[in-house]
């Protein structure tokens, strides 16, 4: 099928992996729950985790704790490696999903799905870190690295710093900055400019950053003009762990949710969580404080992660805590937080049955059993999904075989658009909250539309794509050959 873009010509190939068709029932739609599996599947522990299929089988594969396992066709997990907390993308553009453990600070080459070894990097800056995305920063068809720099004790030593991809074969020390203790690092083309802009969550009562890209992968602090500052300095800031790029209100633009840990202990209250809206081409891509939308009052929260879980059409939000007990004795438990619409969420965990998780960083989804519906990775425990019968969805996987295009289709964005105008987003990223990462498989909850969708995909060169009438409830790849 050949399909021409509005900027270049492009040669797509789909193929349908999985069509399951839903029977649409009117009814009272019933509440979604989650199952702990944990012991049935085999996975369990960890305070990260970062979905991906690294054997090319059709079933994502996951590295929890560090710890990489297999998924044996959504009937278990069984163990591979261990490689330390991580990220995947194809950084040599070979068809398998590579890793940047920014636990160890290595790069590790997939060996043909079969095993992964790790390759030389130039010396790095001193210090640890919590977090790093992957991305074509400098649009040159091979992802780079950005790495959060965070303290490491007794030293306080910590460098913000990229590795810049020299064409799939070795990576350069490119620029690094030591002002701030980042801990999650989300990239995303909010601008639509067509290169990858990244947020970064900062602790200590240090302002977050909001990273503009030129294209060329320079990067200018935008966070005060563009009205990205959710926390900002001194004690009457905040501790930022990390953020989660969305379509949150539907619009075809990627919003923020800018996750705070706020002390209020009578000093003075430190900034809570907050929605940023994306006020799209019309608003200059600034961004609106929406408050905190329902997010109730939490000192602890770390780790969000957005997925439509009720597949309703909505993106949700899962939110971590560091503790299980915060300050003066009060209970903190992560929450899982349902859409309502408008930056309006509610507390779902009683009705999903997700009430009383442990304190935990880790909060990744992806849907491990192909069954059209998203499953999550957190606390420490594997958390199935028990469906909706009334609401469908399409799941859409992205390849790029062009050469001047990541293979792994890291920055693409693609939106569907429903008969009564709305507009669902969603986009291929690396990074996620703290050190999270969720399946490269787009997902797209579409509630009771039962009819085929319109489909536009916006390629990280520029090249578009416009689908009209694509059946839903179904996986489909969209691979870009030339």
């Amino acid at each position: 099928m050949t399909t021409k873009g509005n900027q270049h010509s492009s040669s797509m190939k789909i193929k349908s992996i999985l069509f399951n068709l839903l029977v649409f029932i009117p009814s009272t739609l019933t509440a979604v729950t989650f199952t702990d599996e944990s012991e049935k599947f085999g996975l369990a522990g960890g305070n990260d985790a970062c979905w991906f299929d690294f054997n090319n089988d059709g079933w994502t594969d996951i590295c929890a704790g560090g710890k990489v396992y297999r998924n044996e066709k959504g009937q278990k997990f069984v163990y591979i490696a261990d490689v330390g907390s991580c990220v995947a993308a194809d950084f040599n553009n070979d068809g398998f999903l590579d890793l940047y453990s920014w636990g160890s600070r290595k790069v590790y080459r997939n060996i043909e799905g079969q095993k992964f070894e790790a390759i030389e990097l130039p010396e790095l800056p001193k210090g640890g870190s919590l977090g790093a995305s992957w991305g074509d920063f400098n649009n040159d068809g091979f992802v780079d690295i950005y790495v959060g720099g965070y303290e490491s004790w007794p030293k306080d030593t910590y460098a913000d710093f990229i590795l810049t991809n020299e064409g799939g074969k070795s990576f350069k020390l490119n620029w690094q900055e030591v002002r701030y203790r980042a801990r999650g690092v989300s990239a995303c083309d909010f601008d639509r400019d067509g290169d990858l802009d990244v947020y970064v969550s900062n602790y200590r009562l240090q302002p977050n950053i909001l990273w503009q890209n030129d294209g060329k992968g320079k990067f200018t602090d935008i966070t005060g003009d563009f009205g990205a500052l959710a926390n900002g300095p001194g004690f009457g800031g905040g501790h930022s762990i990390g953020a989660s790029w969305g379509d949150f209100d539907n619009d075809g633009n990627f919003d923020l949710f800018a996750g705070n840990f706020a002390h209020k202990d009578g000093r003075g209250n430190q900034p809570e969580s907050v929605w940023l809206r994306n006020t799209g081409k019309e608003g200059k891509f600034k961004f609106e404080n929406k408050g905190q939308g329902g997010v109730f009052y939490q000192e602890s929260y770390s780790s969000p992660s957005a997925a439509d879980y009720d597949n309703d059409g909505n993106l949700d939000l899962f939110f971590t805590t560091v503790y299980g007990v915060a300050s003066f004795g009060r209970k903190n438990n992560p929450v899982l937080f349902r859409n309502e619409g408008e930056f309006k969420f509610s507390n779902a965990n009683a009705t999903t049955k997700l009430e009383g998780l442990g304190a935990t960083y880790q909060a990744a989804w992806a849907d491990f059993d192909n069954d059209g519906d998203l499953d999550l990775m957190a606390a420490g425990r594997f958390f199935v999904n028990n469906g909706s019968k009334e609401n469908h969805w399409l799941r859409i996987k992205l390849e790029c075989k062009k050469k001047t295009l990541n293979r792994s289709a890291i920055g693409a964005q693609v939106r569907l658009t429903l008969s009564d105008g709305k507009i669902l987003s969603r986009q291929v990223e690396s990074g996620t909250g703290q050190g999270n990462q969720n399946e490269l498989t787009l997902h797209f909850g579409l509630g009771s539309h039962d009819q085929p969708v319109k489909v536009e995909i916006s390629w990280p060169d520029g090249t578009t794509l416009n689908l009209n009438n694509v059946p839903i409830d179904q996986k489909l790849t969209f691979d870009l050959n030339s």
